[in-house]
């Protein structure tokens, strides 16, 4: 009895505040020509409930959810993945054809996990061509990249507007105007900066990319990705990429993104709150030689910073390396700093929690970044005060 009368209720509306969690594998079409109808309009992104065919296609908690990200990072629409790096191959992938031979060009400073991914997947695996535009120092020079850009014709570029863990803020601006004027499709890994602090695509870029895995979702508790554009074929494709490698993201997964969009411009004006708080009170501390943080006037690249995100911020996050007579004591004093704060700040290899977490660089990138003492923080948004205090305590125990 229960049964007949949920299946009698299933389809009735309800004034819910919250996005309803679809968990069906395939959705009832009713009749045949519905069912020819659905199949049609599967690439249109509809959002008709008759259009609706299998979640492994699309899901309407999940387009709900795509929704909300389009109007967050002002795109004209939003796809969601499983992770971050299932939408830095969705994105990539779908430029990929068979008679194209032009190379890609990415910039060297860009997240691990994507450097892997060229290397393992893109030139292994699949052959492509393969250029990397090698930043020289703490900036991009954007005399050298014009250069390559004239020499290489590259069909795609593809950078990060905050690079991971060195912080470099890239000349986002011009590096899209160069490139569009190359004849280069653009995609931006926006993850570091987020679109609270710079919207790509209102500068001319095709794609933006996020592990929303970071600070969109911003509570450690799920791993996702997004996608987002303006150009309707490119979402087209897409979708048909996504649908074939099965890269969509749960509809649980995507209602849990939902709610905690809701709070994302107050968690990011907090974490750029107390991410100055904690580079300038590392900046005066004498166990500590250097400070990277795009808010400092410091930084090699905060004149960049200033130009790209103007008054609303400088991110999250903090790299700074110990003082020391040589490498043994930088990596004795990072050691003993990580096991002072261990209790509340914790070695974890992620970012953009709520809470403050940790990340030594030489353990994680020691082939290309040799930095004993070297720390990278991703500051969360407990008060600020209760933040430096435990900072201060694990410097005092060096």
């Amino acid at each position: 009895m229960d049964r007949i009368k949920m299946k009698a209720m299933k389809n009735e509306p309800v004034n819910t505040r919250f996005v309803p969690v679809y968990r069906d594998a395939g959705f009832d079409l009713q009749d045949a020509e519905k069912a020819a109808m659905a199949f049609r309009s599967e690439l249109d992104h509809p959002h008709h409930p008759d259009d609706f065919i299998y979640s492994r296609y699309r899901n309407p908690t999940v387009v709900a959810v795509e929704e909300q990200l389009a109007a967050v990072e002002g795109s004209e629409w939003a796809l969601l993945t499983e992770s971050g790096m299932a939408a830095i191959d969705t994105a990539l992938s779908v430029f990929q054809w068979a008679e194209e031979d032009r190379p890609w060009l990415f910039f060297s400073e860009i997240y691990g996990g994507t450097n892997s991914f060229i290397d393992e997947v893109l030139i292994k695996r699949r052959g492509l061509d393969i250029r990397r535009f090698v930043t020289g120092g703490d900036r991009h020079d954007m005399a050298a990249f014009k250069r390559m850009l004239e020499e290489v014709r590259p069909d795609m570029v593809y950078f990060e507007a905050i690079s991971n863990p060195m912080l470099i803020v890239a000349d986002g601006k011009e590096i899209i105007r160069q490139a569009k004027e190359a004849g280069s499709v653009v995609i931006v890994d926006n993850t570091f900066a987020t679109p609270w602090l710079w919207k790509p695509l209102k500068d001319g870029a095709d794609m933006v990319i996020h592990s929303a895995t970071k600070y969109l979702a911003g509570h450690g508790n799920l791993t996702a990705g997004v996608v987002c554009g303006n150009d309707r074929d490119l979402m087209k494709d897409l979708i048909r990429y996504r649908k074939l490698t099965g890269h969509m993201l749960s509809p649980d997964d995507a209602a849990r993104l939902g709610d905690y969009l809701a709070t994302f411009p107050l968690r990011m004006q907090q974490h750029c709150y107390n991410a100055g708080k904690v580079a300038r009170e590392l900046s005066r501390h004498p166990a500590v030689e250097k400070v990277l943080y795009p808010g400092l006037g410091t930084h090699p690249t905060h004149d960049e910073a200033v130009n790209l995100f103007g008054k609303r911020g400088f991110g999250g996050m903090v790299t700074f390396d110990m003082a020391g007579r040589d490498d043994e004591e930088k990596r004795l004093r990072r050691d003993r700093f990580i096991a002072a704060v261990s209790g509340k700040i914790p070695l974890v290899p992620t970012l953009g929690d709520t809470g403050t977490i940790l990340l030594p660089i030489e353990p994680v990138w020691g082939d290309k970044y040799p930095t004993p003492g070297m720390i990278r923080l991703s500051v969360g948004i407990e008060p600020a005060g209760n933040l430096l205090r435990i900072i201060k305590k694990g410097l005092e125990a060096l």
